[in-house]
């Protein structure tokens, strides 16, 4: 068998394997997004308060992905000069929080919910946000 003929096999058996995992992956996309949007939205605000008289403040956020470390989980990512934090959707059901913390540092502190906790992944987030942007303020 031929390299070429090799992975392509690979590629269909793995394709079969993760097939299992389509809805479950789908639906932590459209958390995902969904989270997305109203980080966005908050983070629009707080980049337009600050644009114009502190613009060294302003945070980016990127577009979700699947993760990173989680094959099953899509996640994005918050920035700010070298600090991130990271939001990530797990198929299983969980959201979690992860930094803030420093490029080329140790990524954490890490919090988990549930997915369908919306009031306390409304108040986490609020305090996620709050902290990350605190970090990246710090000169």
């Amino acid at each position: 068998m031929s390299l070429e003929e090799r992975l392509v096999r690979l590629g269909h058996d793995l394709v079969e394997r993760e097939s299992q995992h389509k809805d479950s992956l789908a639906a932590a996309r459209a958390d995902a997004s969904r989270l997305h949007g109203c980080v966005s939205s908050a983070l629009e605000r707080f980049n337009a308060t600050v644009r114009s008289r502190a613009p060294q403040l302003m945070v980016s956020v990127s577009d979700p992905r699947i993760d990173d470390k989680h094959l099953h989980a899509v996640q994005f990512e918050l920035a700010r000069g070298r600090h991130r934090a990271i939001i990530t959707v797990k198929s299983r059901g969980e959201v979690t929080l992860v930094g803030p913390f420093r490029t080329g540092k140790t990524e954490g502190p890490c919090h988990s919910l549930p997915i369908d906790a919306e009031t306390e992944i409304q108040a986490a987030l609020g305090d996620f946000l709050a902290e990350f942007i605190e970090a990246a303020a710090s000169p």
